[in-house]
């Protein structure tokens, strides 16, 4: 037992020194971490503290550079303000002067004007005594003596005016018609084409008329398939080894005519092969359109044409006017107005880009209610055509304000595409009622006897009274006779108006 105690006081003593031990090991442990903090705790306030100082450094000189700036922009300032009370004192000095002086002048103008308010009146009184004395000394009165001098200056400007008119008309002419002749000749020369005459049929020939039958076919079936494929009127009749399509759209005959042609050829006729045949053949046409359009827009050096307006000139090709091919006077007026255009020093490419559109308006895939050079118009705005180029397809045959120089070009080179021989043919009796027309018109004038229309109506000879008109007057009579025929009538080319004044003295020996 007393063993045991022992052991247990000796346990407890070994206990309570190892806690003492580990209470001094935990108090030493303790101070060094306490040491070690305040260290760190001193490194860390230093460091705050340099830290603090560069950022009160920093802002103190931002503030002192911030200064700084304003300051020298308020001396800036302050030297511009100064630059302007001194500018300002200065024009507040002139001005003062020029007030000064206009002073002066009004002072001056207004002694002037009563210097010259007294001097007319002083003229008044003069002239009316002069008016007296011419009154009394002609025994006519003021009235009177006006309306006489009034006469005869009337009648003297009258024929100083004639005579002046004569000479401007004479001076105008040597140099106007020289110029125009020479330009419209060089345009002349330098253009070759040929005719192309077209009608609203075609013929087509064939070997033998056993064809016929099978183009008939049975009950007409194969014909009727034609005509329905095609929009072409199929006319078989009696003419030997001929068969006559018949149509306006020239478009239409030539696909009518090349689908005949290849099916003769094939030898299989019948509605359905009628119909493939028609299809390939307008296919074909379109394309050919096409071609042709761009390879006359390469010919003469046109670019950046729209696609659409490039069809459409290819599309002439099967288009007459007056017997004229379309696209051939197209061209043909594109090439004269690139020659005028040189010659007046324009800019040629335009021109030739106007003339070779000016007729799209005739070739268009609709019909609508418009003239051509109207429609034309719109579709180059529509293709997005310059203003000018628009304006001079608008305008080449007076039916809208021509606004620019191409398009009196424009107008004058289709003329004379149109006009040249052989280009356009007429039929006789549209040819004779112009030339009557154009003896009625003269005839209606009084004074004229006799009028006779020559050269084709290129010329109208006019045959006046001697006694009911004089020379003056067979000049105004020329010019409005002129005037008239081109507003009021259509023709090609120009026409050359001459009035004929002759006395005839007649007697008999017996």
């Amino acid at each position: 037992m007393l063993y045991i105690i022992c052991s247990v006081i000796a346990l407890a003593v070994g206990v309570a020194a190892t806690f003492l031990v580990q209470k001094s090991l935990a108090k030493s442990r303790a101070k060094i971490i306490i040491e070690d903090a305040q260290r760190e705790a001193d490194v860390i306030m230093k460091n705050k503290l340099l830290e603090a100082r560069e950022q009160e450094m920093k802002i103190k000189s931002d503030a002192e550079r911030t200064a700084n700036q304003r300051l020298s922009k308020i001396q800036s300032q302050e030297a511009k303000i100064r630059q302007r009370e001194t500018q300002l004192n200065q024009q507040q000095s002139e001005n003062q002067r020029t007030r000064n002086e206009l002073d002066g002048v009004r002072s001056n103008l207004e002694s002037q004007i009563a210097a010259n308010e007294m001097r007319r009146e002083e003229l008044e009184k003069l002239i009316g005594n002069a008016r007296t004395q011419l009154e009394y000394i002609s025994g006519l009165s003021s009235e009177e003596a006006k309306e006489k001098l009034v006469e005869s200056l009337k009648d003297e400007a009258k024929t100083a005016a004639a005579s002046y008119i004569n000479d401007i008309m004479d001076e105008a002419k040597m140099t106007a018609n020289k110029e125009a002749k020479k330009i419209v000749v060089q345009s002349i020369q330098r253009v070759a084409t040929e005719t192309a005459i077209e009608n609203s049929v075609t013929i087509f020939h064939i070997d033998s008329d056993e064809i016929k039958g099978r183009i008939i076919g049975r009950e007409g079936r194969n014909i009727r398939a034609l005509e329905a494929a095609t929009g072409i009127e199929i006319i078989v009749d009696d003419t030997p080894e001929a068969i006559v399509l018949s149509g306006f759209d020239p478009v239409r005959r030539e696909i009518a005519r090349l689908a005949l042609h290849q099916l003769v050829a094939d030898g299989r006729i019948h509605p359905a092969r009628i119909e493939e045949v028609v299809a390939k053949v307008r296919r074909q046409i379109e394309e050919e359109i096409v071609e042709t359009g761009k390879r006359t827009a390469i010919d003469l050096g046109i670019h950046g044409l729209h696609p659409d307006l490039i069809r459409l000139v290819g599309k002439m090709k099967y288009r007459s006017s007056y017997g004229q091919n379309l696209l051939q006077h197209s061209r043909e007026t594109a090439n004269l107005c690139a020659i005028m255009a040189s010659e007046l020093g324009l800019n040629p490419k335009k021109a030739r880009r106007a003339g070779l559109l000016h007729d799209i308006g005739k070739v268009p895939d609709e019909e609508p209610e418009l003239p051509h050079a109207l429609l034309g118009m719109k579709l180059a705005e529509k293709y997005k055509e310059k203003p000018e180029i628009c304006n001079a397809i608008g305008a080449h045959h007076d039916e809208i304000e021509q606004t620019s120089l191409l398009a009196p070009i424009v107008q004058v080179c289709d003329a004379i595409s149109g006009a040249r021989p052989g280009a356009r043919r007429e039929i006789v009796e549209a040819y004779i009622k112009r030339l009557n027309d154009l003896e009625q018109l003269a005839l209606s004038y009084p004074g004229v006897i006799k009028t006779y229309a020559i050269q084709a109506g290129r010329e109208l000879r006019v045959i006046v009274g001697a006694d009911k008109i004089d020379d003056v007057e067979t000049e105004k009579l020329s010019a409005e006779i002129a005037k008239r025929i081109q507003d009021e009538m259509t023709y090609p080319g120009q026409v050359k108006i001459t009035v004929i004044r002759e006395t005839r003295s007649v007697s008999f020996a017996k």
